[in-house]
Formats: structure tokens, sequence, C-alpha cells
């Protein structure tokens, strides 16, 4: 599903990613795990051509993220083609980004409605299904403000859902949630994950990590340190520097 062969990106003379490599198959779940500032929302943001990558090549589904190439070149796309990518790949970020004039349902209809992706009668039922299944269908009627950040959060997940991508790109999902609210979108995710959804997660949750990540893989200061099933790096890590970030986390 997503094949990333040496990307590197820079802030002028600031290197945030090192010739990255790595490859997730459809239906499994990657977590990205390290320090602050070790590029992992970085790389995350490449994955769709929210941040442009300075070397290197990333497919998700055989075709090349952001660029198109032509006669051994490779060229930029338009804005429109990139967002034409971008569809197909749900994010979800730290903030909730809601509209906040917005209802719950309206927030998880806005998107496929602007597309015309349907009628409005198939798009509210559909809207309402998706804060079912986040555990929202009594709240279809609360604005953002009304709502807890556990509750926004699940919102911007059903939102995502909505425009039906073939991978879920998770930023430190709830790194921005009180502690007692956590729980209630990680499990939310685990369901995602146990469905079949090909998920990339920014996580500091080593237990959901655990629990649900297929591979696990270990960043800092922009390189793949270490990587395998979380199991084996979580208790039997090889390097240095991921035994030390772990005597702190676990």
């Amino acid at each position: 599903m997503v094949r990333a062969e040496s990307v590197s990106k820079a802030y002028g003379s600031n290197l945030v990613l090192r010739s990255i490599s790595l490859q997730v198959a459809r239906g499994e779940v990657l977590c990205l795990v390290g320090p602050s500032g070790s590029g992992k929302s970085t790389f995350l943001r490449c994955i769709n051509h929210l941040e442009t990558v300075t070397a290197g090549r990333l497919w998700v589904e055989d075709e090349l993220v952001g660029y198109r190439q032509h006669g051994g070149k490779i060229y930029e796309l338009h804005p429109k083609e990139a967002a034409r990518q971008r569809r197909d790949i749900g994010m979800v970020f730290q903030k909730f980004n809601l509209f906040p004039h917005l209802t719950a349902l309206e927030n998880v209809m806005i998107a496929p409605t602007l597309l015309h992706k349907g009628g409005r009668a198939h798009l509210k039922a559909r809207a309402m299904e998706l804060l079912a299944r986040v555990g929202l269908a009594d709240r279809y009627d609360y604005y953002p403000a009304h709502l807890s950040g556990g509750q926004q959060q699940r919102v911007a997940i059903a939102r995502a859902l909505a425009m039906e991508p073939k991978l879920m790109l998770f930023d430190e999902p709830t790194s921005a949630l009180d502690p007692e609210l956590v729980g209630e979108v990680l499990d939310v995710m685990k369901g995602l994950a146990e469905s079949g959804m090909t998920m990339i997660v920014v996580t500091h949750e080593m237990g959901f990590a655990r629990e649900v990540a297929d591979t696990m893989v270990f960043m800092d200061g922009g390189v793949v340190v270490e990587s395998g099933r979380p199991t084996e790096v979580l208790s039997n890590p090889q390097r240095e520097r991921t035994k030390a970030f772990l005597s702190k986390v676990l």
C-alpha cells in the first residue's frame, strides 16, 4: 500500500528526514515512535504531499505521490492533481480542526457533499453510520464547542472515513487530549485496525502500539533507528538509542 524509497526532507540546511525507506502492506498498521523532533510527523505529511520531499520517492498503491515521471524526469503535480490523490488518504491531526459553525453531522458530511459523492439523503445516512461507528450517534446535532476533546477527535475520524480512504494517517491523535479521554479515541482506532484499514500512526501510546501495530518503527534524528514487531522492539531493542528512549517512556 505504501512504499518509501530514500525519502529525505530539508528545510534550508536543516535535514529533517534522512533517506527513509520502509513499506506498509495493505491492511497493516505501522506505528512510528520516537522523541519529538525526530521527523515522524514530517514523514507522515510527506505521504499525502502536505510536505514536498527533497529527495527520494513515495508511492501509495503504486501511484507516485505528488509527482509524475516523464522521460526519466520527475515533475511535481498541479495542486488540483495532488488534491485528487489526497482524497484517498484520510488524515487525523493532533488538533481536531472541526468547523466550529457546523454540527458533528455536518462536519462529517461536508467533504463528500462538496465533491458530489452522492445525494444528500445518502450522504446523511452514511454520516450517521460513521458517527455511530465512533460512538457518537447521539451527538450528531452537537456543535464542536459542546463536545469533549475525545468526542471531537472521534468526529474528526468519522469525517476522514467519510471519504472512504484506502489509507489512514494519524498524527499523534491523542496528544492534545486529557488522559481520561485517550482511551475512547484509541478504542475507535483499534476497531479500524480490526476492520482491515491500512494505518500509519505517529504515537507515544506504547500500549496501543504493542496491541495493534504489525510493525513498530523507532525514529530519531530523521532516520529509522530500529524496526520490527512491537513485542520485539519493546521487549528486546537492539540499538542503544532505542533502549535509552524506551527506558524513559515505558
